[in-house]
């Protein structure tokens, strides 16, 4: 996106993807973002609709040690060649993303310190494979209209807040409430800053995606951007069997099936 100007500046763009997870939920050794869906790795499609995308840079932050297998198995043999670095990821989602940012920092060097060039980065889930370019688009231009965005749809379905015993005490306006997913989207400064600001000040203990890291330690409010419904997190059995319909029919009919 380095032709591309926003205000009379050059746009650069980096996706973080956190690709650190693992096969817990999956009752399973393999690490979700690597389990096989319609013939490839999830992480294939991830890489797949960001190398397709807009994006300038991608940063993979992987499990400690799989650096190497990854550059090997998923980088190299698919020809992505967006993916400027690889990393090693944290104990928690946070760490893993400020890992990230700093990789950032060096790949992006150059661009941040010029003046005419503002830097977008996006912060993505891996699991999240069915992620399409015009989704990634639009958090990029939320980001720089907004300064921070997250991707999401609203809820289909009425929710209810309990309170401490489990009794309902509230239950809010549907159009008012939010599934939230990634790519979220932020001016690197932003984000940068809010980080910082959290780990020196901060409470993390209950920080849960980047979002909530702008919105508690930063001054700007985040952009809820459209999302799509079909890009779901792939955590369990049921998400992978979803994820093979929805990739299966982007794939559309197999020659001689009309």
């Amino acid at each position: 996106m380095n032709a591309v100007k926003y205000e009379n500046k050059k746009v650069r763009t980096a996706a973080i993807i956190l690709a650190g997870g693992s096969g817990k939920r999956m009752h399973s050794d393999i690490p979700k973002q690597y389990m096989e869906v319609c013939g490839h790795p999830l992480i294939y499609f991830t890489l797949k609709a960001f190398e397709e995308s807009i994006v300038d840079d991608i940063v993979l932050v992987v499990n400690a040690g799989d650096e190497d297998m990854v550059r090997a198995e998923y980088v190299s043999k698919y020809g992505f060649k967006k993916v400027a670095a690889i990393t090693a990821g944290g104990k928690e989602r946070f760490n893993s993303s400020a890992n990230g940012l700093k990789t950032v920092e060096k790949i992006e060097e150059e661009h941040l310190s010029d003046e005419d060039t503002e830097v977008i980065v996006l912060i993505h889930d891996a699991a999240r494979a069915m992620i399409t370019a015009d989704v990634i688009e639009r958090t990029v231009c939320d980001a720089l209209e907004y300064g921070a965005c997250a991707a999401g749809v609203l809820s289909k379905d009425t929710v209810k807040i309990a309170d401490e015993n489990g009794f309902v005490s509230e239950t809010p306006s549907r159009d008012k409430v939010w599934i939230v997913q990634t790519p979220q989207s932020f001016r690197y400064g932003l984000i940068s800053k809010a980080y910082e600001k959290m780990f020196r000040d901060g409470d993390t203990s209950h920080i849960t995606d980047d979002a909530m890291v702008a919105e508690q330690f930063s001054d700007t409010k985040v952009k809820l951007t459209e999302g799509n419904y079909e890009n779901i997190k792939v955590t369990t059995p049921d998400d992978l069997i979803t994820a093979e319909k929805i990739l299966s029919a982007r794939k559309g009919p197999k020659p001689g099936k009309g």
